[in-house]
């Protein structure tokens, strides 16, 4: 197992790459581009990123599962109803919608490619772990799961 796989909690990740994509819109502000109701637009694009993980969260409680990232051996239940028909990461899904708020209320470009930093850690070093700890969990159903949902969207 490599060395970052399933070890940084995901909100962790979130928190860096948003302070990476201020750093980037401070460094390079001819990347800045006008937007007329930036923050109307940012707030609503972090609600339903707010909305679309509270979503994931509280399906995984009503099937009584772990909403641990760390340790998805540990899962009890397959979940795939609900948010998890559209998605098979809404919580993920959920917290990139919040990071593209952000860069629209930067207002910058570069800060919106930073946010693409976020799915590449993501895939690589939490969604693929989990997903091989689930396919061991849940074999044959996880994999017709895989088949007809989408990781992202």
């Amino acid at each position: 197992m490599p060395a970052l796989d399933l070890k940084i909690p995901p909100l962790v990740v979130m928190a860096f790459v948003a302070a990476l994509m201020w750093l980037g819109a401070q460094a390079v502000p001819a990347a800045d581009f006008p937007l007329p109701a930036r923050k109307v637009i940012a707030l609503g694009l972090a609600a339903a990123g707010v909305a679309t993980a509270v979503a994931g969260v509280v399906s995984f409680r009503l099937a009584k599962t772990t909403v641990n990232p760390l340790k998805p051996e540990t899962a009890s239940s397959l979940v795939a109803s609900g948010i998890y028909r559209a998605t098979r990461n809404p919580m993920y899904l959920g917290a990139l919608v919040v990071l593209i708020g952000w860069a629209v209320f930067l207002a910058n470009a570069l800060a919106l490619v930073l946010a693409g930093t976020f799915v590449v850690y993501l895939n690589r070093f939490q969604i693929i772990p989990e997903e091989k700890a689930l396919t061991t969990r849940f074999g044959p159903e996880f994999a017709a799961y895989c088949a007809k949902v989408r990781r992202w969207l």
